[in-house]
């Protein structure tokens, strides 16, 4: 065989077969895409929720009500850092979603991603210490491994193209981010108003 045959079979093989992987790679393709937009979606929403109860917490009455919950770790961090830790998991689970979707900066998904699988790893570890492992290390655990999916999806398997700034895509991203304040004040909103 010369150097010529060795060189082109390969290449020809390509050609006669790219059709038909062409086709199961783009199925594979759709599916890992559909997957990762509806964790973004489902994490996103989740992280907007419980950072948000944790930043209304800045307020007395709301911290004091936190306080009286059958939760024990509460009350075993200071307020000050109850709610830097809201601050994180809601600005993180706006970054799944909101640069993603609009196209603008969407790199930020994938470090939204990262910075919340170390959120989840540092409570993992917070009540692994404090001995608190039947539950709440399991959860943990199971939200960072999801959160780290997103990361390598978004960053190396998936990655999400730039687009320019549009008026669409700026309205798109401010009503995203309304819902998401809404998803998370609701029930706090609630609960504050309705306290006996």
């Amino acid at each position: 065989m010369s150097y010529l045959n060795s060189v082109t079979t390969p290449l020809q093989q390509v050609a006669h077969v790219s059709p038909r992987i062409t086709a199961k790679s783009s199925l594979k393709a759709k599916t890992m895409n559909i997957a990762l937009w509806t964790l973004q979606a489902l994490w996103g929403v989740f992280f907007c929720f419980t950072g948000f109860g944790k930043i209304m917490c800045y307020r007395p009455d709301v911290w004091n009500h936190t306080l009286h919950q059958p939760v024990a770790w509460f009350s075993a961090i200071p307020q000050g850092l109850f709610v830097f830790i809201g601050v994180c998991e809601f600005l993180g689970g706006v970054g799944l979603i909101l640069p993603a979707m609009t196209g603008v900066k969407p790199k930020l998904t994938p470090f939204a991603a990262i910075g919340l699988t170390l959120i989840m790893i540092l409570a993992a570890i917070f009540h692994i210490v404090r001995g608190e492992c039947s539950f709440f290390v399991p959860m943990n655990v199971a939200l960072a491994g999801v959160a780290a999916f997103i990361a390598y999806g978004r960053l190396m398997a998936r990655p999400i193209a730039p687009s320019s700034i549009s008026a669409l895509r700026m309205l798109a991203g401010l009503v995203v981010i309304g819902a998401l304040v809404l998803v998370g004040f609701a029930p706090i909103w609630y609960q504050v108003t309705h306290t006996y």
